[in-house]
């Protein structure tokens, strides 16, 4: 067999694997849609965000559905799911672990909390204040809790995914931008348009206690569709094209944006953008990346890491207002 008979098999049998895994997502999204209605960005980001091993911050007002998409998403994937309602009375060690004293056997034990397990939903991280926010950066990083002189790997997959209330200042307390670091992408939930409502209100207001969901994947076949995403090719052209998107925020060669950016994006936030491209390429059942992957997520993947100045604030500038301005600026090679 030839090399070009080789490879053209090797393809071949990706883009059959890719195929049936790609299906097997779409079921688990109609399956999350038998309870939610509409919120199309918010799943797709939170499935980008598990197939990419990366962390979520979620963001707008309550009542949106946010914690029973988590939820609901958690149940079509059999994976194991805790919500940790953040308050400012919190302690890192209502989360993470705690030493519990046995009076009938006069010796401590230690107490695992709600963080191991696979999903962890951090409800209104922004309430608790920053120590206990910290707590959750090692376990985020390394997936992995370290107790005294033992260390303890976390149930893979995991994720960490954040709900914070924009709207409300008072008892807040903002993410440090050591935490913000951990989260691969800030998604913002909008309101639904009105048909989608109005379904909402007669699903939740009818039956929707009596909707069951379905298991569609287990652990393994997550698995194997993380792996299945590291081979997914990504082209020199692209590699170069995220590149210069990053370098965009550095070199101040963009005047119209230059004078607002008090800290650019790290190497990491290139390589989380070229990951969450590929997986996107694996839902569009596709073996490689195109540009419009990169583009679609920049603005979730990048836009949150920009530390912006004082000038920005008052010229009412945000992240997003950002990378929109690059990627018009920046040319695919």
């Amino acid at each position: 067999m030839t090399k070009e008979n080789l490879e053209q098999n090797n393809t071949e049998d990706l883009q059959e694997k890719i195929n049936k895994l790609a299906d097997k997502i779409t079921e688990v999204k109609n399956e999350v849609h038998k309870k939610i209605v509409g919120q199309e960005n918010l799943i797709e980001s939170l499935i980008i965000g598990l197939l990419a091993k990366g962390h979520i911050l979620i963001e707008w007002v309550p009542g949106l559905a946010k914690t029973l998409t988590v939820d609901t998403l958690s149940k079509t994937l059999g994976l194991g799911f805790n919500r940790v309602q953040f308050t400012p009375d919190l302690l890192p060690s209502d989360l993470i672990w705690a030493e519990i004293f046995n009076p009938k056997t006069g010796e401590f034990s230690i107490k695992r909390w709600p963080i191991f397990n696979n999903f962890i939903l951090a409800d209104e991280i922004n309430r608790a204040p920053s120590k206990v926010q910290s707590a959750l950066l090692e376990a985020m990083a390394e997936k992995q809790i370290t107790i005294w002189n033992d260390s303890f790997k976390l149930d893979e997959p995991f994720i960490v995914l954040a709900t914070q209330n924009p709207i409300e200042q008072s008892g807040t307390y903002r993410l440090p931008e050591a935490q913000l670091d951990r989260f691969m992408m800030k998604v913002s939930v909008d309101y639904s348009d009105k048909i989608s409502e109005i379904e909402m209100y007669k699903k939740v207001t009818w039956n929707f206690e009596d909707i069951e969901i379905n298991n569609i994947l287990n652990k393994e076949e997550i698995k194997e569709i993380q792996s299945l995403v590291k081979e997914i090719h990504v082209s020199e052209s692209i590699f170069e094209y995220v590149w210069d998107i990053v370098e965009a925020t550095r070199n101040k060669k963009i005047t119209s944006i230059a004078k607002y950016l008090e800290y650019w994006i790290s190497p990491r936030w290139g390589i989380s953008l070229i990951n969450s491209a590929k997986v996107l390429a694996l839902l569009d059942k596709r073996t490689f990346v195109i540009p419009e992957d990169i583009k679609k997520v920049a603005k979730s993947i990048l836009s949150h890491r920009l530390v912006l100045n004082y000038e920005a604030i008052s010229d009412w500038i945000t992240g997003e207002k950002i990378i929109e301005e690059i990627l018009r600026s920046v040319k695919v090679v």
